[in-house]
Parts: C-alpha cells; sequence; structure tokens
C-alpha cells in the first residue's frame, strides 16, 4: 500500500502539470486567509503581471535549455522600453529632457522622429526589435564563436546596456506614447472594435473576463516557441548541445548557429516583454529590467522545471513556473510584507526549487 503511494507520489512530482497543480494547492490554503485573492481585480491583476514575465522567462528557457544563461535580458527590455520612448513619444518636455544625448536630434518637444506617422508606432517597434535582435547576435557571437562563458558575456551586457540606457535619457523617464502603442500593453479586444467609451461602460467584472492584447502576445510567443522547442530539428538540436556540446559537434550538429541564434530569441523575448510593460505603464522607463527583474525571470523559469544543466526543457513548464512565481509574489504583497522579506521568500523558494530539480532528475534515472 505504502509503496503504491509513493509511485503515486513520483508520479505527481514528474508530471508536466505539477508546478500547476501545487499553484493550485498554494491558492487554497491560501483562499481563507486572503479572500481578496480570488476576487476578479487580483485576478485580473495577477495575469496582467503574469504576460510580459512570461515572454521574457520563454526567452531565458531556450537560454538555459543549451546550458547558458541570459543574464542581459532586464537590461535589453529597459533599453527597448526608452528607445521606442524615444521613437514615438507625441511629446516632450524640455526642462526635463532638454539636458539629455537625445535632445534636439531625436527628440523633442513636438516628440520623437516617429511621432505622427502612419504606422510609425509599428515601425519603432520594428526598430527596437531589430536592434535587440542584433544584441543577441553579438552575445551569441561571443559565446559560440569566442567561447567565451555566457555568464560573463551577458553579465557585461546586463553592465554596460543598463548604463548606456540610463546616459540616453539621464536616469529621466519619458511619457506622453500614444494610444495605439498604449493598447499593445494593457488594451482589449473590446476597446480596439468598440472603444473604451464601450469598454468603460461595462460591470468592471465583465470587463476583467476580455482578452487582452498582452495575453494574445504572450501566448502566441508561447505557442510558437513551444513548437519550436518540441517540435522541429532545431529543437532536438538544442537539447543535444545542453546535454553534451562536444558530442552534439561530433554528431554534425552546427552548434555555433544554433546558439547564435538561441540567444537572438532570447534577446527578441526580452524586447517583446520590455514592449509590454511599457505599453501598460504608459512610460519609457530606462530602469524597467533592474531591480528583481532578472530573479523573477530565472526564478520563475527555473521554478517550471527547466534545468540549470541543460537539455532538459519545456514551454508548457515555464507557463506554470511564472504562474506560481507571480502567485507567490502577489500573495506576498497582499500579506503586506516588506519589500526584504518578499525577496527573502523568493530567494527560498528558487532554492527549493533547484533542490527539487535535483530531486526528480534522481527520481526520473532510478525509473529508468
Amino acid at each position: 500500500m505504502r509503496r503504491g503511494y509513493l509511485d503515486r507520489a513520483g508520479t505527481i512530482l514528474l508530471s508536466d502539470y505539477f508546478v500547476l497543480y501545487l499553484s493550485l494547492a498554494y491558492v487554497a490554503v491560501l483562499i481563507p486567509f486572503l479572500p481578496v485573492l480570488s476576487t476578479p481585480a487580483n485576478l485580473s491583476n495577477v495575469l496582467s503581471n503574469m504576460w510580459p514575465l512570461l515572454v521574457v522567462a520563454i526567452g531565458q528557457t531556450f537560454v538555459l535549455t543549451i546550458a547558458g544563461i541570459d543574464l542581459s535580458q532586464g537590461s535589453v527590455a529597459g533599453l527597448t522600453s526608452i528607445l521606442i520612448a524615444i521613437l514615438i513619444a507625441t511629446a516632450a518636455p524640455e526642462q526635463v529632457l532638454g539636458h539629455t544625448p537625445v535632445w534636439g536630434w531625436l527628440l523633442s518637444e513636438a516628440g520623437g522622429p516617429l511621432a505622427g506617422v502612419s504606422f510609425g508606432t509599428w515601425i519603432g517597434v520594428g526598430i527596437v526589435l531589430a536592434i535587440a535582435a542584433c544584441i543577441g547576435f553579438a552575445n551569441g557571437l561571443a559565446v559560440a564563436v569566442l567561447r567565451m562563458p555566457a555568464f560573463m558575456v551577458t553579465l557585461v551586457g546586463l553592465i554596460a546596456l543598463s548604463a548606456f540606457a540610463i546616459w540616453l535619457t539621464q536616469s529621466n523617464n519619458i511619457r506622453n506614447l500614444p494610444d495605439d502603442f498604449i493598447a499593445l500593453g494593457k488594451g482589449t479586444l473590446v476597446s480596439l472594435f468598440f472603444g473604451e467609451q464601450y469598454q468603460a461602460q461595462l460591470p468592471r467584472r465583465e470587463v476583467h473576463a476580455f482578452v487582452t492584447w498582452p495575453m494574445i502576445v504572450a501566448l502566441s510567443v508561447a505557442v510558437a516557441a513551444h513548437i519550436l522547442l518540441s517540435h522541429t530539428v532545431f529543437g532536438r538540436r538544442m537539447m543535444a548541445i545542453g546535454l553534451n556540446r562536444e558530442a552534439a559537434e561530433i554528431s554534425g550538429v552546427p552548434v555555433r548557429r544554433i546558439i547564435v541564434m538561441v540567444f537572438v530569441i532570447s534577446a527578441l523575448c526580452a524586447a517583446i516583454g520590455g514592449l509590454l510593460y511599457t505599453g501598460r505603464l504608459e512610460t519609457g522607463r530606462p530602469t524597467l529590467g533592474g531591480g528583481n527583474f532578472l530573479l523573477d525571470v530565472i526564478g520563475a523559469t527555473i521554478i517550471g522545471g527547466t534545468s540549470l544543466f541543460g537539455g532538459k526543457a519545456k514551454i508548457l513548464w515555464t507557463v506554470w513556473g511564472v504562474l506560481f512565481f507571480v502567485l507567490l509574489g502577489n500573495t506576498l504583497n497582499l500579506m503586506n510584507l516588506s519589500a526584504f522579506h518578499i525577496d527573502m521568500v523568493k530567494g527560498g523558494v528558487i532554492l527549493a526549487a533547484a533542490f527539487l530539480d535535483v530531486s526528480r532528475q534522481r527520481l526520473r534515472r532510478s525509473r529508468t
């Protein structure tokens, strides 16, 4: 009898849905003590926090799959945020931004160079995504061709790109973003087809049920990433590199090309996440990816089950990991804990996730 219970527990532990079960159990335990947790307003807040983080975590999942790491994602998100704001802002106060390096040639009181241009917002989005891809390409070349450690390469990117973003605006935020871009960060299908006035007339509990643009973008990225990672030759080659790079090279896998492409994907995901955050905040922030941003991204990815040692990852795991991590942060805030206590708890959860990863690997080996 006891053996049967242990087998069932092991099956649940190895399930792709283990972290989802854990999230549901966590919510069920806390709801009697935090009734606000299940309110539509709070659930909407949880989802709005989840979608941008999920996109960035998907990029990190790809890098971890090849046994690498990308510490520059936060700085890419911050640089993306400030660049898109510079390009498409509809106005800018000279007393605030007049002393910045971009004033007078990229930014003026009339806004950015793409302000008022037809499809200017989407041209700006394309430009910043291209810049992010170039950053990822440079990271990938350094790791794949020069064989530099991914940790050091992306750490330099984290420091240098963050400093560059802050220098561009002298630590100032840029507001006055166009409505069509703000809709990308928090708009709904209702507001798109019927306008904001119609949405404002709806009961609040009904508005929460509508699908938002960040949700559409994040789930689209997740589906594409799942197909790429789990159903293509590219994904199988990524797994092979993560398990044993030397063996993959001997087997004829184009290791350098795959590594470069993975870092490009990671940077693009960071940029898309940065765009979603910027639209939601309605402000370009050079420090957007600072603070605990990277902790949240890597923590959510590891909690989902992606291995730090490479060769073991699924996008579905990342989805559940992000959901759990966002729920954790949300409930800790509802408990009115200080930022220090919240960080301590998050750190402990990440350590527990790393231990769980080791335990699951041992359990898998014991069953084979």
